[in-house]
């Protein structure tokens, strides 16, 4: 049965989870709604859908990256008793049985959730701790506040130091003949002072690419709940279909986010639940940006 002690929105959120047989004799938590200092949220797992881009009224184009958000859900909780810190696993996606092997399987078959086809953990506050099977939506995210996404970068697989530095080259007539995409010295000895060794970290051709890299603060321009998905203004490393991580900026500020996100999470009943508006765009400012500013 449903506790008497739990708040409206926590029992709306969790009424489906905790009324089955197997967690009918389950206590309800309270969950807290406001932000305190030091609250850190968890974050959520996405999908690289590609890039589109929108215009303002001023006539300026923003690049955006679309991001859908694919039933993410809290698998694990990890807290200070146990494992010395608070965070929670997500997972994200949908998945076969057969592609899974069987001690993945069972932590799903455990928790009573479905099959995922990634999962990634997220450090948390104490206070921004969520249930098992909570589900994160795209409205986890407000339209306005800024976000930090980590993904790995394409591969470029070994490239010389023109494309992986960005060096000049040598000329392309005048004496070099089949050298003109060369580095160039690596650095030789200049007498018997100096060493006679390539020092390490000498920019010279290699692997490119493929390495996990985070874009720090990405506005979120736009949020569309009917089919999960959020636009983020800027660019966000990997191939289209890659999984990406989100996260609330760690460079900004509770207040210098043009809306406060949802604390812990959004959930039913939260101001908004319930309306009929497909996409929620972030506030515009009024000014021209054309109009130079007056001095």
């Amino acid at each position: 049965s449903v506790s008497a002690h739990a708040s409206p929105i926590t029992t709306c959120v969790l009424k489906a989870r905790y009324t089955t047989d197997a967690w009918a004799d389950t206590e309800i938590p309270e969950l807290p709604r406001c932000w305190s200092n030091g609250s850190k949220r968890c974050g959520a797992l996405g999908m690289k859908c590609g890039m589109t881009h929108a215009w303002t009224r001023w006539g300026e184009r923003i690049p955006l990256t679309v991001i859908e958000i694919q039933d993410n859900q809290v698998v694990q909780q990890k807290n200070l008793e146990k494992e010395g810190f608070y965070a929670l696993k997500l997972g994200g996606g949908w998945q076969k049985r057969k592609r899974l092997n069987k001690a993945d399987a069972n932590q799903f078959l455990r928790a009573g959730l479905p099959l995922k086809r990634y999962m990634r953990e997220f450090r948390v506050s104490p206070d921004a701790m969520l249930p098992l099977g909570t589900s994160i939506t795209a409205r986890h995210f407000a339209a306005g506040q800024f976000v930090d996404v980590q993904g790995v970068t394409k591969g470029k697989g070994f490239q010389g130091v023109m494309k992986r530095w960005g060096f000049k080259g040598q000329p392309a007539s005048h004496g070099h003949s089949l050298s003109h995409r060369s580095p160039g010295s690596s650095g030789g000895a200049a007498g018997s002072m100096y060493a006679t060794r390539v020092w390490p970290g000498k920019k010279m051709p290699g692997k490119m690419g493929n390495k996990r890299r985070t874009m720090r603060s990405l506005l979120v321009y736009r949020v569309n709940e009917t089919h999960n998905l959020l636009y983020l203004k800027g660019t966000v490393p990997g191939n289209t279909g890659g999984v990406v991580r989100l996260k609330d900026a760690e460079h900004k500020k509770l207040h210098q986010h043009l809306v406060a996100p949802p604390f812990p999470t959004f959930l039913p009943g939260d101001p908004g639940d319930g309306e009929l508006v497909e996409d929620l765009f972030a506030p515009v400012s009024e000014k021209d940006p054309m109009v130079p500013a007056a001095v």
